[in-house]
């Protein structure tokens, strides 16, 4: 667990809410309790308090547990996993009210995001009926039932309705915290699945670009937890990604993929990139699973292979993101960085590396926390569309029209 409290500023002014997402990567709940003042484009956002709760053992093993082919009852427990982490997303919230010693009946709103399971950006032949959609769970019935706050959630659906792809979302939170009047900014987020916004400089809502680069941390944490059995869910600090050499000719192979051809607006997550992928690149590279972990015996060469395999994905992530800025975005003045990827040493110098002379810094470097920047985003949103303005940007989701996101489920009478 991870949390972070600030003093709460002097000011009564404006609304204390509440933001509640765990990523792609499926590895906890992030909660973000903020006072905003304003809304829209002339929005103040301060963040009270920050926490990360990593999820249970054994709930973010039914979760992964969710994308094998042959998972049984897979219906089933994905009804019963949507109750069980609206229960967690529910304690979240209440865990960092508690850290900030503020009372939850003062909440204006909770924006949850929910636990993505599947995101389909356009039809999928091999379906009967498959058509674009996407799926989030954490019920925000239990959690407005055990808040007794208006939630607002779902966020992604009306963007599918209006014609988007439901994806990238925190373009809306960038753009009113970060665009300059004479800087044009790349944002990228490197979470699970990594994206770019695109902020031109002093451009309004209307000329925002963003799309999904490709993997972030997905499949670096994929191979992490085959070659180690589990014992280990990500490169700590980079450190093996550091100690390997990078095998060019796989990483020109990995490379040939149709989805970073596809011209922007574009998304993808785990049905694409996840543990199957992970394995498929395991089997290719010729290294059994377990190879790293503790207790193995590997042939030194077998240890080699598995430890440049990782380097290996590591540049995968630099190069679709350099080579996305590259083919799809305008000039670029600086990139900055938020997600669990900014706290990867390697990655960060090996992207500053392939973007130079761009500069390349973290997103705290400005401000934010960039582990509270996707919680804060939500928090936002929710504000924002319980007063009814647009928080979509269509420019990033390909949608058709400007549209309130997020379905508003109401409190449950108090006690």
């Amino acid at each position: 667990m991870v949390d972070q409290a600030r003093r709460p500023s002097n000011s009564t002014d404006g609304h204390l809410c509440l933001g509640l997402i765990s990523g792609t990567s499926a590895d906890g709940i992030d909660a973000a309790l903020v006072r905003i003042d304003g809304a829209g484009a002339g929005a103040r956002i301060e963040l009270i308090a920050f926490r990360s709760t990593p999820y249970p053992a054994k709930v973010r093993a039914e979760l992964l547990a969710l994308y094998a082919a042959d998972a049984p009852n897979a219906i089933a427990r994905l009804c019963s996993l949507n109750v069980v982490l609206g229960d967690l997303f529910a304690d979240a919230a209440a865990a960092v009210c508690r850290q900030a010693a503020v009372a939850i009946d003062a909440l204006h709103v909770v924006g949850s995001h929910g636990q993505t399971v599947w995101h389909q950006p356009g039809p999928d032949p091999a379906l009967p009926l498959s058509t674009r959609s996407t799926m989030q769970i954490a019920e925000p019935a239990v959690i407005a039932e055990r808040l007794r706050v208006p939630v607002i959630a779902d966020f992604r659906a009306a963007d599918i309705a209006a014609g988007g792809q439901a994806a990238p979302l925190a373009s809306y939170f960038d753009w009113v915290m970060l665009r300059h009047p004479e800087r044009s900014r790349a944002l990228q987020n490197l979470g699970g699945i990594g994206n770019v916004t695109y902020l031109p400089a002093g451009g309004d809502l209307t000329s925002v670009r963003a799309f999904d680069t490709g993997p972030g941390n997905m499949v670096i944490d994929g191979l992490m937890t085959l070659l180690t059995a589990g014992a280990e869910e990500f490169d700590r600090d980079g450190e093996m990604a550091a100690a390997g050499t990078v095998d060019r000719a796989l990483l020109d192979e990995w490379l040939d993929d149709d989805y970073l051809r596809l011209p922007p607006p574009k998304t993808t997550g785990r049905e694409l990139y996840g543990l199957p992928f992970a394995r498929r690149l395991l089997t290719g590279a010729g290294i059994e699973e377990g190879a790293l972990a503790p207790g193995a015996t590997p042939t030194a060469g077998a240890q080699r292979r598995a430890i440049d395999l990782i380097a290996t994905a590591t540049a995968h992530t630099v190069c679709t993101i350099a080579d996305g800025y590259r083919y799809w975005l305008p000039t670029v003045d600086e990139v900055i960085i938020s997600g669990g990827g900014s706290r990867n040493p390697t990655l960060m110098r090996w992207l500053a590396e392939a973007l130079e002379p761009v500069p390349v810094a973290a997103i705290d470097t400005y401000g934010i926390d960039g582990r509270a920047k996707e919680a804060m985003a939500f928090a936002l949103m929710a504000h924002d569309g319980l007063a009814g303005l647009p928080t979509n940007v269509p420019g990033a989701t390909g949608a058709r029209r400007a549209a309130t996101l997020g379905k508003l489920v109401p409190p449950g009478t108090k006690s």
